[in-house]
C-alpha cells in the first residue's frame, strides 16, 4: 500500500502523524502486544460484536469473530474487535426494543470515536440487526454485516418444530388441556437445539433476509444456518471484503441504503411473509439516512407484491429448508421483475449481480412469480378512526375469514389487566369479540413489546377456537400468528383513540378496504378524547426518562427524534479532537 493511500485512511489520523499526538495512538496499540509493524500501512477493520452469554442467539459470535478475523488479516488488515451491547428477545424485560435506540447510538458513537476504516458488523437477534444498521448509517463509515444464521430446527415425537410458532401452538394446547404439562415440558428441552436466532421467519430471519435486499452483506449469506461451515467460510469472506471496502472508501451506507434499496426491502420482506416489526426498523433505517419513508408504501408494495415464500408462520417450513433450495438470493431472483436491480451493495456492484447464478424456484419452499403461495404480500396496513396514523396485520398469518369483521371490544388497560383476566370464568366475551390491549406502546408500556399476540381466552381455547381479532398499539414475535392489529398509531399512552374505546363498542376491520375503525359516532370520539387525562410516566429519571420524551410513534420507527438523519448536512465521519500535534493525542 503506498504511502499516499495510506494517508487517505481514516485511522492514518490517528497513528500517521510522527508527534505525541500519535505516539499516544500507536502505545495504546503497542500496549495490547501488537508490534508498530502491525500498523504499519493496514487499513483498520472494526468488528462490532454483539456477543454475550444473555442472548443464546448470537451466543457463536466468538468464533464467526475469529473468521472475520482470518479474512482481514489474509488481505493485509489490522481486525480489532470491539464489544456492543446485545438486545435478547427472551430474556430481557421489558423488550430488547426499548434498548435498540441505545444499542444504536452504542455502535454509532463507537465507530465514529475509534480509528476504523471500515466496519464488520455482527448481528443476529431480533434488535441487534437494526440498531447495528442504524447506528452504522449515522457514522457512515464504510460497513458491511454478517448476521449469525438461524439455529437448527428442533424436533420434538417426529416432528420438525420452529422455535416460537410451534411454541405458541403447544402452548395454546395445553391451556386447551389437550395436552399434559409433562408433555410440555419434554418440549422445552427439545425447543432450542443449538446456537443461532430463530428457525422461522420470525423477527430475526427477516431482518437478516433484507440484510441481503438491502445490499449491507455479501450476496448468498443471509440464510446460511448458524451451525453450517459456510458460515464461518462468509465470515472470512466478509473480513475480506471489509479491507476492500477500506482501501477504496466505500461504498459507504449512505451509497448503499438509498430509496431503491428500501423498496427492495419491502418488496422481499412481502414475499417472504416476514416479521410486521420489520415495518417499525425500516421505518427508523431510512430516517437515519433522511429518507422520510411512508408507511403507506409498504400497502403499495405488498399490494403488488406476492407471496412466494413458503416458510412458517405464514407457510410450512423453516429457514432452513429456504437456505437448502437457494436462499434468499432464489427469492430475489424469482422478484427481479419488481426489483432495483441497479441498486449497489456491499460488493460494489450490482444486486442483480449477486443473485443472478442462483437456482431456479422448486415450487415448494418457493414459488415463481405465476403460481404464488398468496396474490399478494403478507402485510397490510390499515386506518381510521381508531388508527389515524395506521397500523399493520401481517395478513398471512391471520385467519382469511376474519380479515373482514366486526365485533364488540373487550377492552385491557395494560398487560397486568390482561393477565388477571383473560382466563376469567366471568369475562364477558365470545369468538366474535375483538380483544383490546393498550398501554402497550412505546411510551405506555414502556417500548412497545412484544405483547400484542394476545393470548385467547381458555374457555374459547376449551371449545375449539384458535383465533380472534385482537388489536393494541404493541408488536408481536415475528414467529407469531393470529389476526392481530399491531403499532395502532398515535398509542393510547399519548392521546390516540385507542385510549378511550370502551367495553362493547363496535370495531370494524377491513384489511381489503385498509380500514380499521371505532364505529361509534364521530361527535362522541371527540367527547371522550375531550375527557381523556393521560397516563404518568412510567419513569422519572435514566435511560427509561430518555426514552419516553423523545420515541416517536410507530409509524415513525420509533427512533428518538434526535437521532433522525439531516438531510441539509453530510454525516458527521470524525469525532470532534486534535489528532496531531503536541497538544494533544490524549
Amino acid at each position: 500500500m503506498s504511502e499516499s493511500n495510506y494517508n487517505d485512511l481514516r485511522s492514518a489520523r490517528w497513528f500517521g502523524p510522527h508527534d505525541l499526538t500519535g505516539f499516544v495512538h500507536r502505545t495504546a496499540i503497542q500496549a495490547e502486544g501488537f508490534s508498530r509493524f502491525a500498523l504499519k500501512d493496514k487499513p483498520v477493520i472494526g468488528i462490532a460484536n454483539s456477543w454475550s452469554e444473555l442472548v443464546n442467539c448470537n451466543i457463536h459470535f466468538k468464533l464467526l469473530a475469529d473468521a472475520v478475523k482470518r479474512g482481514v488479516l489474509m488481505a493485509g488488515g489490522l481486525p480489532l474487535e470491539f464489544p456492543t451491547i446485545s438486545l435478547g428477545e427472551s430474556l430481557m424485560k421489558p423488550s430488547a426494543m426499548q434498548f435498540r435506540n441505545l444499542m444504536a447510538m452504542d455502535v454509532e458513537e463507537s465507530i465514529r470515536a475509534y480509528p476504523l476504516d471500515a466496519i464488520v458488523l455482527l448481528g443476529g437477534c431480533d434488535k441487534t440487526v437494526p440498531a447495528q444498521l442504524m447506528g452504522a448509517a449515522s457514522a457512515d463509515v464504510p460497513t458491511i454485516m454478517l448476521t449469525g444464521g438461524p439455529q437448527e430446527p428442533a424436533h420434538f415425537r417426529g416432528k420438525q418444530l420452529g422455535v416460537g410458532t410451534d411454541t405458541w401452538k403447544y402452548a395454546d394446547e395445553l391451556r386447551a388441556g389437550k395436552i399434559t404439562e409433562a408433555d410440555f415440558d419434554e418440549l422445552e428441552s427439545a425447543a432450542k437445539p443449538s446456537a443461532g436466532h430463530c428457525s422461522e421467519m420470525g423477527t430475526a430471519s427477516t431482518m437478516t433476509s433484507l440484510v441481503e435486499a438491502l445490499g449491507m452483506c455479501l450476496p448468498g449469506t443471509a440464510s446460511i444456518p448458524a451451525v453450517d461451515a459456510r458460515r464461518a467460510q462468509a465470515a472470512e469472506a466478509t473480513g475480506r471484503r471489509a479491507v476492500e471496502m477500506a482501501l477504496t472508501q466505500g461504498p459507504k451506507p449512505s451509497e448503499i441504503l438509498t430509496k431503491e434499496a428500501f423498496d427492495n426491502a419491502i418488496t422481499l420482506l412481502m414475499a417472504v411473509g416476514g416479521s410486521t416489526n420489520a415495518v417499525v426498523h425500516l421505518l427508523a433505517l431510512a430516517r437515519r439516512v433522511g429518507y422520510e419513508l411512508p408507511l403507506d408504501r409498504f400497502h403499495e408494495i405488498s399490494q403488488r407484491t406476492p407471496r412466494i415464500v413458503n416458510v412458517r408462520p405464514s407457510g410450512e417450513y423453516l429457514v432452513q429448508q429456504l437456505f437448502q433450495v437457494g436462499g434468499i438470493s432464489t427469492v430475489l431472483k424469482e422478484l427481479a421483475p419488481l426489483l432495483n436491480k441497479d441498486a449497489i451493495t456491499v460488493t460494489g456492484e450490482s444486486l442483480e449481480h449477486g443473485y443472478i447464478n442462483a437456482p431456479e424456484p422448486d415450487g415448494v419452499v418457493v414459488s415463481t412469480l405465476e403460481a404464488p403461495f398468496d396474490a399478494s404480500g403478507g402485510i397490510a396496513v390499515v386506518r381510521g378512526s381508531l388508527a389515524p396514523n395506521g397500523a399493520v396485520i401481517k395478513r398471512s398469518a391471520a385467519s382469511k375469514d376474519l380479515l373482514q369483521h366486526k365485533g364488540s371490544a373487550v377492552v385491557f388497560e395494560d398487560i397486568y389487566d390482561l393477565g388477571r383476566r383473560i382466563d376469567d370464568p366471568d369475562l364477558d366475551i365470545t369468538e366474535d369479540s375483538v380483544l383490546v390491549l393498550r398501554n402497550s406502546g412505546p411510551v405506555g408500556a414502556p417500548g412497545m413489546p412484544e405483547w400484542g399476540m394476545l393470548p385467547i381466552p381458555e374457555r374459547l381455547l376449551r371449545r375449539g377456537i384458535r383465533d380472534i381479532v385482537r388489536i393494541s398499539d404493541a408488536r408481536m414475535s415475528g414467529t407469531a400468528f393470529g389476526t392481530t392489529v399491531l403499532h395502532v398509531s398515535p398509542e393510547a399512552a399519548v392521546g390516540g383513540p385507542l385510549a378511550i374505546v370502551r367495553d362493547g363498542d363496535p370495531i370494524v376491520l377491513d384489511v381489503e378496504n385498509q380500514r380499521l375503525d371505532l364505529d361509534v359516532p364521530a361527535e362522541e370520539i371527540e367527547a371522550r378524547l375531550a375527557d381523556l387525562k393521560l397516563p404518568e410516566p412510567k419513569y422519572r429519571r435514566g435511560y427509561g426518562r430518555l426514552f419516553i420524551d423523545h420515541v416517536n410513534q410507530a409509524h415513525e420507527g420509533c427512533d428518538f427524534d434526535f437521532l433522525k438523519g439531516l438531510p441539509d448536512e453530510e454525516p458527521q465521519r470524525l469525532p470532534y479532537g486534535l489528532m496531531s500535534g503536541w497538544q494533544g493525542g490524549w
